[in-house]
């Protein structure tokens, strides 16, 4: 069956809703009490809920396997638009696992360490944590392993703790960015053209994967490119100041 040409799911019932998203009951509502859900449809005494109510609990689901916090979760949904269609809304999970991190593991400071290849101060801790690789929960450390070495690699340059949280929120501001604006390249371009061609959901999933690394190089690419230019510039500001010492004397 193919992600664009689904037939409309009829409406269910708080049972029938728990049964086809595997949530509780509880925690269903727990989500609506968040406006993390729309309310479902009341007739009478009783309610209703719609494919677009559990194309969203898929979806937090999703975001809560790659270890969104609740707040992450609500900020994410709050993006998206209280009408969007359940096919938009699969679009944001088809389009969200490609692009996410491996899942993180959860690993005592031993064995942090031993996956470090060295040992970790709480300055190093600290640091780890404000470039997003390690989240403390009690005694253990949720870890994104995918990207640990290359973290480690740069505590062993010193990087100070204040000029990770600086860089961090610099990569966080401008990611974001980023994923919104291919985001909507895939909604506004891509969507609609794949939509029209009845493609499965899996083409399209290929697509982003194949897509994801070719953005990847173009991001460094760009970054080297802004990186040569910004040091043109500066030696010829130092050039024409040097003149200008020149001149002055």
């Amino acid at each position: 069956m193919s992600l664009m040409s689904q037939t409309p799911m009829p409406e269910l019932t708080l049972n029938e809703l728990v049964a086809r998203s595997g949530l509780a009951v509880r925690t269903i509502r727990f989500y609506t009490g968040r406006g993390m859900l729309p309310a479902p449809i009341r007739r009478g005494r009783s309610a209703y809920y719609t494919a677009d109510h559990l194309a969203r609990l898929e979806l937090v689901r999703e975001l809560q396997a790659h270890g969104f916090t609740l707040a992450a979760i609500e900020s994410y949904l709050a993006r998206i638009p209280q009408d969007a269609s359940p096919e938009t809304i699969a679009l944001h999970r088809t389009l969200l696992a490609p692009w996410m991190p491996d899942l993180p593991e959860i690993l005592a400071l031993p064995q942090l360490e031993e996956r470090a290849g060295r040992s970790l101060s709480q300055d190093d801790l600290d640091t780890l944590q404000a470039l997003g690789i390690v989240q403390p929960e009690g005694d253990r450390y949720h870890v994104a392993v995918a990207h640990l070495s290359v973290a480690v690699s740069i505590l062993d340059l010193g990087l100070p703790k204040s000029a990770a949280v600086a860089a961090q929120a610099i990569f966080t501001a401008h990611g974001r960015a980023i994923a919104d604006e291919l985001t909507e390249v895939f909604r506004t371009l891509v969507w609609p053209v794949y939509k029209q061609a009845d493609v499965p959901a899996d083409q399209l999933r290929e697509t982003v994967e194949r897509f994801k690394p070719l953005t990847i190089a173009a991001l460094v690419t760009a970054y080297e490119t802004a990186v040569n230019e910004t040091k043109r510039e500066a030696a010829a500001r130092r050039t024409s100041d040097d003149a200008d010492g020149i001149t002055t004397a």
